[in-house]
This record gives structure tokens, C-alpha cells and sequence, in this order.
């Protein structure tokens, strides 16, 4: 094998150790600050870190055990036995599993002289779900942690040093999870040198400047109405999961996963953008963020009105600056950065496919080919020619 391709091997082997560890960290952190929540008698706020882990673990043992049972028969042979499979995802290592069982199939194929294309596309495989579980884990744990971390040290009045260390996880973790998504995104491009370094730099400031905005006013307004933000947000999230029943999603093996998946991404709505399927996604974009920014305003307008932390209020301006700079950004990546690709049809739904894997067919990951479809917009040429009046472009 030629070095240069073994430097991307260990690259990747090198950044899912790093990915992994980072995942820990960040558990570990959020459990630390829970017990010293508890131990200091603040019983609620431990209880609220403990509900969002737990909840968040739920679902993403629900999403790795839904898609290994929707995987084609015979790709997973070297994996235990069903049994022990559902055990591990009952006692909530499901995620972790699929972490190690990746390092382990990268360090395989890094360590041959000549991996077969099936060692590196059934790597791939891998990888590629272990970066759905991380972006949807981001949205459901990570992000609602750090809002939480926040509004707890803004009621408080003051930080200790292990709210520190959950909130500087809980950043890591977001950045990580968003630059991983991006470069899985990448290796699903028919033609992935479309994509370059600076566009993944781009596209990780852009949603890292919307989102901190983002986070900063649901923490001001939690910290300030506690016992309101939970009926914020269970109305949003409705109206938010309402809207992507219209746009009929298709993406979990059966209908009841489905809607695991449509709860998911309106979580992941309810703080950021993520488009579920293609066509007229301009329009969808503009009217995501107009509600968005409207609500945010909203929040922020309530907490001057109401809040008497006069030093505070110099956080508002930088969180405007801030989504101006990521709205800048976000305009310089769709305009000039974002692809459009020659998408090739579809002849097997992976998604939804049980039937056995061919011996000579490479196993792909049609579930992270399906949200690639919806992210990078088809060619001009190809959009004509299928039929849709509307090139799927992006904001």
C-alpha cells in the first residue's frame, strides 16, 4: 500500500481514538458534576443532568440497535451473537461498542500490507454510522447539557471548577461531533476532492457562531425563567416535529423508528439546521432560520425586560456579533463551497434493505449516502433531467 494511503488510515484511526475519548470525557465530566450537585444537596440540577444523559443514551441505543437489525444479512459476521448484542445496547454500551468495534476494524486494515476493498469500505461502513450516533448525541445530550451548564451558572451566580470542566467538554464535544459529521458527509461525495479543508473550516465556524447565539439566549431565559423553558421547548419541538411529518421523511427501516428519527432532528432543530430531505431546501432554510433568529430575539428581548444582571448585557452584543459573523459565513460556504454533485440512482433502498449482502457487492452506508443526498444539492444538468423544477440548493 502505498505511504500516503497509509497515512490516511492511521489519520482516521488516530482521530476515532481521539473521537472516542472525547465521547468519555465528556461522560465522565457530566457524571462528575452530577454527584457534586448531589453531594452539595442541589438534587434537582443532579437530576436534570442525570434525566438528559439517560435520556439521550435511550436513543442512541434505540438507533444502533434498529440499524444493525435493518443491516444486510452477513455483513456483520465477525459481531457477537444477537443476544449479546441486545444486552450490551439494554445496559447502554451500545454506542460504545460500535466506537471500539471501529477502532478495532481501522487498526486491521491500517496493519495489513494490502486490506482488501471490503476491509475498507466495511471500515467505512463503520465509521460512517458511528458519525450519525455522535452528531445525533451531540443534539440530544451534549448541547442541552451545556445550555443546562450554563443556566445553572448564570442562576448561580458563580462557577466551580467542575462546571468548568463539563462546559469546556461540552464545547470539545460539539466541535468534534460537527467536523466528523462534515468529513463523513465528504466521504459519500461521488467525487470527494469537491471538498476541501477550508470548506470544512468554514462549515464548522459557521455552526459553531449560529449555534452559540443559540445556546447563550435558552440559557439567559432559563436562568431567568426556570420553570418555563421546559413548556418552551416542548412547543417548538412540536411545532418542529409537526413540520418534518409534512415534508415525509424516509429514513429508519420501519415507521415507528421513524418517528425516533423525526424527534431527533427536531431536537436538533430546535437548536440548528438539518435538512431531512431534498428539493425546495432553500425555502426550508430560510424559513428555519427566520423562526429561529424570530424566537431567539424573543428570548433575548424577554431577559432585558425582565433581568436586573446588568453585567450580563454585554454578552448580548457579542452573541449578535457572533450569528452575524456565522450568518457572513454561512453565505461565503453555500455560494462558493458547497458542491453540487452527479448523484448516480438508487437501485437498493440500504436503508430499508434485509436481504443478504452479495459476496462481490462492497457494503455502503446508504443511511449516510440518503443524508448526504439531502445536504449537497444536485448538478444543474441532473436536476433538470429528473424532473424537478427546483435545483436542491442550499442557504
Amino acid at each position: 500500500m502505498p505511504w500516503s494511503s497509509r497515512a490516511v488510515l492511521l489519520r482516521d484511526l488516530i482521530l476515532g481514538v481521539l473521537g472516542t475519548a472525547a465521547f468519555l470525557l465528556d461522560l465522565g465530566a457530566d457524571l462528575w458534576a452530577a454527584g457534586q450537585y448531589a453531594l452539595s444537596g442541589r438534587y434537582l440540577w443532579a437530576a436534570l443532568v442525570l434525566a438528559l444523559l439517560v435520556l439521550a443514551s435511550v436513543a442512541l441505543q434505540l438507533f444502533s440497535w434498529v440499524w444493525l437489525r435493518a443491516d444486510p444479512v452477513g455483513l456483520h459476521e465477525s459481531q457477537p451473537p444477537g443476544r449479546c448484542l441486545a444486552l450490551l445496547h439494554f445496559l447502554q454500551l451500545g454506542y460504545l461498542y460500535r466506537c471500539l468495534q471501529g477502532l478495532q476494524q481501522g487498526l486491521l486494515v491500517w496493519q495489513q500490507e494490502e486490506p482488501s476493498e471490503f476491509d475498507l469500505a466495511y471500515a467505512d461502513f463503520l465509521s460512517l454510522d458511528i458519525s450519525m450516533l455522535r452528531l445525533f448525541e451531540t443534539f440530544l445530550e451534549t448541547t442541552p447539557q451545556l445550555t443546562l451548564g450554563l443556566a445553572i451558572v448564570l442562576q448561580s451566580g458563580r462557577a466551580e471548577y467542575y462546571q468548568w470542566l463539563s462546559i469546556c467538554t461540552s464545547f470539545l464535544g460539539i466541535s468534534w461531533a460537527l467536523l466528523d459529521y462534515h468529513q463523513a458527509l465528504r466521504t459519500c461525495l461521488p467525487s470527494k476532492p469537491l471538498l476541501s479543508l477550508g470548506s470544512s473550516v468554514i462549515y464548522f465556524l459557521w455552526n459553531l457562531l449560529l449555534l452559540g447565539p443559540r445556546v447563550l439566549v435558552v440559557a439567559l431565559f432559563s436562568a431567568l425563567f426556570p420553570h418555563y423553558v421546559a413548556l418552551h421547548f416542548l412547543g417548538l419541538w412540536l411545532v418542529l416535529l409537526l413540520w418534518i411529518w409534512l415534508q415525509g421523511t424516509d429514513f429508519m427501516p420501519g415507521p415507528t423508528s421513524e418517528w425516533l428519527y423525526r424527534a431527533t432532528v427536531a431536537t436538533i432543530l430546535y437548536f440548528s439546521w438539518f435538512n431531512v430531505s431534498e428539493g425546495h431546501t432553500r425555502g426550508r432554510a430560510t424559513i428555519h432560520l427566520a423562526f429561529l433568529l424570530s424566537d431567539s430575539v424573543l428570548l433575548a428581548v424577554t431577559w432585558v425586560t425582565h433581568s436586573t444582571w446588568l453585567p450580563l448585557h454585554m454578552w448580548l452584543p457579542l452573541g449578535g456579533v457572533c450569528l452575524l459573523l456565522g450568518l457572513a459565513l454561512r453565505l461565503v460556504y453555500y455560494r462558493w463551497l458547497h458542491p453540487s454533485c452527479r448523484w448516480e440512482p438508487d437501485r437498493v433502498d440500504g436503508a430499508r434493505s434485509l436481504s443478504p449482502l452479495p459476496h462481490s457487492q462492497l457494503p455502503q452506508n446508504r443511511r449516510m449516502i440518503h443524508l448526504a443526498r439531502n445536504f449537497f444539492p444536485k448538478a444543474k444538468d441532473q436536476a433538470v433531467l429528473s424532473g424537478k423544477g427546483e435545483v436542491n440548493g442550499v442557504l
